[in-house]
């Protein structure tokens, strides 16, 4: 029997690069999946590769409509069991043309936005069974890098708020992590790469190098090694995982 059978899981952010791979990986192992994001085409195209899949749309920075996507989602699967706030986005600017418009709205999607999925979600779980809460934060959560500083600030609250509801939650069935991967290979890696080329002249190649190389390894992190991350905290070897903050990334420090 598929170890997530009965389990009912919500991945935000699910339309492309690691949410994809984390809700087509929890389906495989026979959990419901409600798939959220801002475009219903892609989560569409989503539920279509597997019938456990549900697509709604919905925005995470907007609070009143996760809570009705949660809803919406309930309707067809229940309560959720498993929540993955993963939907985030990253522009990088120096410091001194940063503007507020700009570090507002990387909070908002960043880290606003996994409150409103924790919270809407966690309304409705049942506190005394096995629950999970999973945030897909980055190594800019664990460590800074230089013209993405907004986006640091909000992943540093993400891995703050797990760390936090973590002892909230510790007599509960409820886990909360934190997965912190570093440069993976997904569409926004792929307009970050694109913005190194045209502010830096450089060719997509050498783009491409200098954050690869970032990674002690050599290598992009994959979505698939993120969603395997996923299933063990599941999983009910990590029953006793809470509060970390676990990082993906070939030992960058």
């Amino acid at each position: 029997m598929p170890e997530l059978m009965g389990h009912h899981a919500i991945v935000t952010g699910a339309g492309s690069g690691a949410g994809e791979a984390i809700a087509l990986a929890l389906a495989d192992k026979g959990a419901r999946v409600t798939a959220i994001g801002r475009r219903l085409e892609p989560l569409e195209a989503l539920a279509a590769q597997d019938d456990r899949i549900t697509a709604v749309s919905a925005d995470v920075t907007d609070e009143n409509a996760m809570a009705a996507a949660i809803a919406e989602a309930m309707e067809t699967n229940g309560a959720p069991t498993i929540v993955i706030a993963n939907a985030g986005s990253a522009e990088s600017a120096p410091f001194h043309r940063m503007d507020a418009t700009l570090f507002r709205s990387t909070l908002d999607v960043n880290l606003t936005g996994v409150f409103n999925t924790f919270q809407s979600a966690f309304m409705k779980m049942n506190r005394k069974q096995p629950g999970r809460l999973i945030a897909i934060a980055s190594t800019a959560g664990l460590k800074g890098y230089p013209y993405v500083g907004a986006y640091c600030a909000a992943k540093h609250g993400v891995v703050g708020l797990v760390r936090s509801l973590a002892q909230e939650l510790a007599k509960t069935g409820v886990t909360v992590n934190a997965i912190c991967p570093g440069f993976t290979e997904t569409p926004m890696l792929s307009r970050s790469i694109d913005n190194i080329v045209e502010k830096t002249g450089r060719s997509r190649e050498e783009a491409e190098a200098s954050l690869r190389d970032v990674n002690p390894q050599g290598r992009f992190i994959q979505p698939e090694e993120i969603a395997e991350t996923v299933l063990w905290l599941c999983s009910d070897a990590a029953v006793s995982v809470t509060g970390q903050a676990i990082s993906l990334s070939g030992g960058e420090t």
